[in-house]
């Protein structure tokens, strides 16, 4: 029965999916929406695993299984219900990717895409892929990015684990567990979710040579490199530090942490050197421009770690009241997972000699140093999550009698997390998912529209406002800094027009789609009543001109006077 489990499950949730209402969706976006056979499914599969950890004639295939179904259940859904790529972070990247590729190599007169010129290493694997495969574009493959990714850090997870116990228990509990609080969401298609693939990857390389791995070795005292491992290594932090701007950082700094007890170095000193002097070189060549623009910056949030800290607990005021619950869920969570995590260090003296309390606060470190747009505490909570998670489960799951019934109580536990991590990872679907209508006007918007032209939204909520990102101009309406969001709520219409003649020369689209009204609700942007007034506005504003309508979104187009002499 047990055995069979993850396939009926699998079976429960797919035919679960058949009828969901994405319309309905409201302020907790699937949440909403999502059936009670869903959830069902969910608590039969989660009760299946406790059993199956619990029973030693269930082999590795059959636990992998669970996982799977797991991974499936968190990560599918979305991609199986929604027409159209979920994320605009997602749309992006694959603009990216479409613009390098139609360049065959860097994309010039890009201004604020011009970072992604100076960490391609993501964006030309895909240019790679797409020219081996002959596709035109990511978009047929991206949408299924995040199952992929997380499928792709279960060998990871299994080669760190295994490097610090035999026991099965923990090891497969750790794997659930990571997953069952991995809310974050990096995983999407994005360079950070390449990147941190390959950190765990390294970091799990290390720590099996490492003197107090569980792996057998050659030899009792033979902890050096083999040539080959170690250049596959350096390869991937190569990769790392080409593609993404903190993962080399967070990597260098939990080396580092390995590196405090004196045993270790004679595994870490070349991996930390190759890794610092492979992150210094980029940063001083291929990024220097984005490096010396900021540096100033960075240096002035060194003196301010206390802002660093709180910058990403803030900014809930204006969100919905729905949101700020699920907020203060995920900050519950994350707790309560640093918290474990640290009893088990304090309970369970083994734990201390395995290099995952290391692992575990040298994310942290970081905190002192940058806030990251006031996502720091939120990325040092996701480096640090696959040695908590392993750290939890020596807790939960550690030998004792009565072991079925000792696995059994941590059910309700695991079911806590992995209810608050889809608290996180579906309450924002509103604005997260689009429709084809919506995609459909913004693709005509951007195939008519002349070079030079200006788009402007409400929010970056709108599937493929950046493709071509090197031909036209993008605004952002609710960062326009010539208006502060109150002067936009009162005075929409001289914020329209200010927006409007900043580019003189060509037209300008003004794009109002569902996803992005549901972006201003969820995150109170603008108040409530405003984007009311704007539908009303727009249409009587001289010059402006609708001229694309379907259920889900409005394109309308501002031609600027002609000058004299033109």
């Amino acid at each position: 029965m047990i055995r069979l489990l993850p396939v009926a499950v699998v079976a429960v949730w797919l035919l679960s999916l058949r009828d969901v209402n994405l319309r309905a969706m409201g302020d907790l976006g699937l949440l909403q929406v999502l059936p009670v056979l869903f959830w069902v499914a969910l608590g039969l599969l989660v009760l299946g695993f406790c059993l199956a950890l619990a029973d030693r004639r269930i082999g590795n295939g059959w636990l992998l299984a669970y996982v799977l179904a797991l991974i499936g259940m968190i990560h599918a859904t979305p991609t199986l219900l929604y027409p159209e790529l979920r994320y605009s972070w997602g749309w992006k990247h694959v603009a990216v990717v479409d613009a390098m590729l139609r360049h065959d190599g860097p994309v010039p007169y890009a201004p604020e895409f011009d970072i992604y010129d100076q960490w391609p290493g993501f964006f030309q694997v895909n240019v790679l892929f797409l020219r081996l495969t002959g596709l035109e574009s990511p978009l047929g493959y991206a949408e299924w990015a995040q199952p992929f990714f997380n499928v792709a850090l279960i060998g990871p997870l299994l080669l760190l684990y295994r490097s610090l116990t035999r026991d099965r228990r923990l090891i497969w509990g750790g794997v659930w567990i990571y997953y069952s609080c991995s809310w974050v969401g990096q995983d999407y298609f994005a360079p950070q979710a390449l990147a941190f693939l390959l950190f765990v990857t390294v970091i799990a390389l290390v720590v099996r040579q490492l003197p107090t791995s569980a792996l057998p070795r050659p030899g009792p005292d033979d902890r050096s490199w083999p040539v080959g491992r170690l250049l596959a290594v350096l390869l991937m932090t190569f990769a790392i530090a080409s593609s993404h701007q903190l993962t080399p950082v967070m990597l260098i700094t939990a080396l580092a942490a390995l590196s405090i007890p004196r045993r270790n170095r004679r595994v870490t000193g070349p991996v930390l050197l190759g890794a610092t002097v492979i992150t210094v070189a980029w940063d001083a060549t291929v990024a220097r421009p984005y490096m010396a623009e900021n540096i100033k910056g960075m240096l002035r949030e060194l003196v301010s770690p206390d802002a660093n800290v709180t910058s990403g607990l803030y900014r809930l005021g204006t969100a919905a009241p729905a949101q700020i619950f699920v907020a203060w869920v995920d900050r519950a969570l994350s707790g309560v997972v640093l918290l474990l995590a640290v009893i088990a260090i304090l309970y369970l003296r083994w734990t201390r000699r395995t290099g995952m309390p290391l692992l575990l606060f040298s994310p942290f470190v970081l905190l002192a140093a940058n806030s990251y747009g006031g996502e720091m505490i939120f990325r040092a909570y996701l480096f640090a999550l696959p040695a908590a998670a392993f750290l939890i489960s020596a807790l939960v799951f550690r030998r004792g009698h009565r072991l079925r019934w000792r696995t059994l109580a941590v059910y309700p536990l695991l079911l806590l997390m992995l209810g608050s991590l889809l608290f996180a990872y579906y309450s924002k679907e509103a604005m997260n998912s689009f429709t084809r209508q919506e995609a459909a006007a913004i693709r005509y918007a951007v195939a008519t529209a002349p070079t030079g032209s200006q788009f402007v939204s409400i929010s970056g909520a709108a599937p493929g406002l950046d493709m071509q990102y090197d031909q036209h101009y993008r605004t952002h309406f609710n960062l326009q800094r010539s208006f502060t969001v109150q002067q936009q709520a009162r005075d929409l219409r001289s914020a329209l027009v200010g927006v409007t003649e900043s580019n003189a020369s060509a037209p300008t689209f003004v794009i109002v789609n569902r996803a992005a009204i549901a972006d201003n609700r969820l995150n109170g942007l603008f108040p409530a009543q405003t984007l009311d007034h704007l539908k009303t506005v727009l249409p009587k504003m001289p010059r402006f001109t609708l001229v694309y309508r379907n259920d889900d979104a409005e394109v309308y187009r501002y031609d600027p006077p002609m000058r004299r002499g033109s």
